[in-house]
């Protein structure tokens, strides 16, 4: 009996993220972490799918938990069902504003490194102040948080 619950204590350590991901209290947020990925419009690959993504990367929210089925609601709002094993815990956010400025420091008086478009998104390591820290394909540097849509208050 000892050697089982230090197995499966174990076990939980060296679970895929996407095990552990499935005791979240939801709403939580994910990302997609596939090429392509199908949303349903129920939770199981009986239901049609309503959407294809193909956006690696994409923040969602998770809204909902059916056994490996995740509801989850994406950036223009469009919900639907997602297997787990298509999406990720990185935290990612996209950019909701015509040029978001990428800057030095969290202060819209440090330099700007470069301007980003609506719809880049880019992996988010910190936000504080009203400002993320966020890594778009290398470049890394500062935006408003109220320039994207994600995990970012």
């Amino acid at each position: 009996m000892r050697a089982l619950c230090m197995f499966l204590a174990a076990l939980a350590i060296v679970a895929p993220a996407s095990l552990r991901g499935q005791v979240k209290e939801t709403p939580y947020w994910a990302s997609i972490s596939s090429g392509e990925a199908r949303m349903r419009v129920g939770p199981s690959k009986d239901y049609p799918a309503n959407w294809v993504y193909r956006r690696r990367n994409l923040p969602v929210k998770v809204l909902q938990v059916h056994s490996n089925w995740r509801k989850i609601e994406d950036p223009s709002g469009t919900q639907g069902w997602m297997h787990v094993q298509l999406l990720s815990d990185t935290t990612t956010a996209i950019v909701v504003v015509n040029n978001g400025e990428i800057r030095s420091k969290r202060d819209d008086k440090s330099s700007m490194l470069y301007r980003v478009q609506k719809g880049v998104v880019g992996k988010i390591s910190e936000c504080k102040d009203g400002w993320c820290l966020v890594d778009v394909e290398g470049q890394r540097g500062f935006i408003l948080a109220s320039s994207l849509w994600g995990p970012v208050n």
